[in-house]
């Protein structure tokens, strides 16, 4: 709201956006009418397509893609129009759209609604992508995205969706690649993911009694990530664990864990540990889906692990 009130050239599009189905976008359609809030068809490689348009026309999208496997149906639009044309012009086209969409599990949604896809993304050149863990990063690295001249894709964890926390009020940014020391600690560095920070400091506060004293850091932005701060944190720690929810193979944490071998590698004292998703569709059930989770139980065991 504070950002389309700020710049006329500001829109969103997508499915639902009026109606408002998880209450993010609720109250912009009277604000703004239906020029600027926009719902869409159940297309995403059309309203995506449009998306692209518009930025190069002049206006500045948030398109917003309601669950993110849906992604999938949009790819081209995204990897090889929005992540491209800026490059392919040689600068001439700017293309500031933002993508927000809803990603993770979060409670029996199945496997084409509760997929971590952000990794599928990671390895596109002319992309940034942000995954925030709480609602202040949430509002701060949001309002960066929608003022960036390049495509942004916000990942927003279902999970996250009725956490709470101070938010500042008025013009905050965020800015984009730069990583979070969410809890400091001398032993053992916890990069976590999205909705993973919060399991990870529940379980660093945990240890703490048995006096293992965990750093937890989130990266927030993805691409670029912030790679000085992990080294940073890991020089201080000499141990480190990724907590991420995508499934292990090819995953951020894949990701992390090989730039922080290749730049930080005399700076480890043990092997860095992950803990991912199962290599395994999201299941319906509930149980099952808990099974194949990262969760609190196998962070602690990967903390011990590495400490020794």
């Amino acid at each position: 709201m504070e950002e389309m009130e700020r710049d006329p050239s500001t829109f969103i599009m997508g499915e639902d956006v009026a109606l408002s189905a998880f209450g993010s976008t609720r109250g912009l359609i009277e604000r703004f009418g239906a020029e600027r809030v926009r719902d869409t068809p159940i297309s995403e490689a059309g309203f995506v397509g449009a998306a692209v348009g518009a930025a190069m026309a002049g206006m500045r999208p948030i398109c917003e893609i309601e669950i993110a496997p849906f992604i999938y149906c949009a790819f081209d639009q995204i990897v090889n129009q929005a992540a491209k044309l800026r490059y392919m012009s040689g600068g001439q086209a700017r293309l500031p759209i933002t993508f927000r969409t809803l990603y993770g599990a979060a409670g029996g949604a199945a496997a084409q609604h509760s997929e971590t896809v952000y990794p599928h993304l990671l390895p596109v050149p002319g992309l940034k992508i942000v995954a925030p863990s709480g609602p202040a990063d949430m509002k701060g690295l949001l309002k960066s995205a929608i003022r960036d001249d390049n495509p942004v894709v916000v990942f927003e964890h279902a999970a996250l969706g009725r956490s709470r926390e101070e938010v500042p009020d008025g013009d905050v940014l965020v800015p984009i690649g730069k990583a979070s020391v969410k809890r400091a600690g001398k032993d053992v560095t916890v990069v976590a993911i999205g909705a993973m920070v919060p399991r990870a400091i529940a379980v660093a506060n945990r240890l703490a009694a048995d006096g293992i004293e965990a750093e937890v850091v989130d990266p927030r932005t993805l691409a670029p990530l912030d790679e000085q701060t992990l080294l940073t944190s890991l020089g201080k720690t000499n141990r480190m664990v990724i907590v991420d929810e995508a499934h292990l193979h090819g995953s951020a944490a894949s990701e992390i864990a090989a730039t922080m071998v290749e730049k930080g590698f005399d700076l480890l004292d043990a092997p860095i540990r992950r803990v991912a998703a199962l290599d395994v569709p999201i299941p319906f059930s509930r149980p099952l889906e808990a099974a194949v989770l990262p969760d609190e139980r196998r962070i602690e065991e990967a903390i011990r692990a590495v400490i020794g």
